[in-house]
């Protein structure tokens, strides 16, 4: 897949959050990288793949004078998304960019990875 065909799945993916979430999503930047870097992947952890991350102070730890700063920002690894679909069909390529959009959007909103494994969880559950 081309990157301006996946930066438009991606663009899907945050249009397609229900608009309480839209509406608070400010000063952030959603990118596509192929792979992430060195110092990106320290936040994996060893052994650990990383599809997509987070860098930035999550709203639940702005103080009320958190202002005039750059803006946090998602990054969405293309490659390593593909590699993990094993560059099968569109529709599971779209479906994984659906779930790494939505976690990290979900660290911008201070819900941290033990909370969304929770999540997860209770949700197989339910199905």
């Amino acid at each position: 897949m081309n990157k301006a065909q996946f930066e438009e799945l991606v663009a899907r993916a945050v249009e397609d959050l229900p608009v309480e979430f839209q509406e608070k999503l400010e000063n952030i930047d959603i990118v596509v990288e192929d792979y992430p870097s060195r110092s990106q992947l320290r936040f994996a952890g060893k052994g650990n793949t990383l599809l997509g991350l987070y860098e930035g102070v999550p709203l639940t730890q702005r103080a009320s004078n958190y202002g005039l700063v750059a803006p946090d920002k998602i990054t969405i690894f293309q490659r390593t998304i593909e590699e993990k679909c094993s560059g099968q069909f569109e529709s599971e390529i779209k479906a994984e960019i659906q779930s790494v959009v939505r976690h990290e959007i979900a660290h911008h909103f201070g819900i941290g990875d033990a909370r969304l494994q929770e999540i997860e969880e209770e949700k197989k559950k339910s199905i």
